[in-house]
C-alpha cells in the first residue's frame, strides 16, 4: 500500500482535494483534525502537554483550546514546544490508521506535512497549489479574519514555491484550472503505482 501526503499552504484547498479522492474510495486521514482530537483523548499526550502549560491548558478534562492558542500563537517558542509533543503523537497515530487500511494507497492531509517532518514516513506527496492572493481572499472569507490574521498564519508555514518544489506531485487550485480531472489523473497513476 503506497502513502501519499497532501499538503499545501493555508487557503490552497487541500481539503477541497482529499475530499475528492474520498470520492474516489481512497481514505484519507486528516492530521489537524486528528491532532485535535488526540489533544483531548491521549493520555500521554495530555500529560505532556500539562507539563509544559500547566494545569490551565485543561478545563474539566477537555483542552482549553481557546487559551490554549492565545498563548502560544503570539510566542514562536511556545508553539514550537507544543508542536514538539503534538507532531510526533500525530505521526504515530497516522501510522497506526495507515496500517488498518486495506486499499491500494492512502492519504495523509496536513498543512505542515514538511515541517513536521511527516513526510519521512511517506512514499511520495502531492502539493496543491494556489496564488497568494487567492488564498488569502479565500481564508478571509472562510475564517472571518483580516488580511494581516491570514499573512501571520502564513508566515508559520514553508514558503509556497520551496514547499511545492518538495512535491512529487501539484495539484493546481487556482478557479481556471479544474480539480477534478488533475485528482482523477493522479489518482490513476496512484493506482498503477500501487499495482507495481
Amino acid at each position: 500500500m503506497l502513502r501519499i501526503g497532501l499538503t499545501g499552504g493555508i487557503g490552497s484547498g487541500k481539503s477541497t482535494v482529499a475530499r475528492v479522492f474520498e470520492l474516489l474510495g481512497i481514505p484519507v486521514y486528516y492530521a489537524d483534525d486528528r491532532a485535535k482530537r488526540l489533544m483531548n483523548e491521549d493520555e500521554e499526550l495530555k500529560k505532556e502537554i500539562r507539563s509544559l502549560f500547566g494545569e490551565a491548558a485543561y478545563t474539566d478534562g477537555n483542552l482549553n483550546r481557546k487559551w490554549l492558542a492565545s498563548v502560544v500563537f503570539n510566542d514562536s517558542e511556545k508553539l514550537s514546544r507544543l508542536n514538539q509533543v503534538v507532531h510526533p503523537a500525530t505521526i504515530r497515530d497516522a501510522g497506526n490508521w495507515m496500517k488498518m487500511q486495506t486499499s491500494p494507497y492512502v492519504i495523509k492531509e496536513a498543512a505542515l506535512l514538511f515541517e513536521s517532518g511527516a513526510q519521512k514516513d511517506l512514499d511520495q506527496v502531492i502539493g496543491v497549489f494556489a496564488p497568494t492572493p487567492l488564498r488569502i481572499q479565500r481564508v478571509m472569507k472562510r475564517d472571518h479574519v483580516t488580511r494581516e490574521e491570514v499573512m501571520a498564519r502564513m508566515n508559520r508555514q514553508i514558503e509556497e514555491d520551496i514547499k511545492m518544489r518538495l512535491c512529487d506531485h501539484i495539484i493546481t487550485n487556482n478557479e481556471q484550472e479544474m480539480v477534478i480531472p488533475q485528482v482523477i489523473s493522479l489518482h490513476q497513476q496512484l493506482l498503477a503505482r500501487a499495482r507495481e
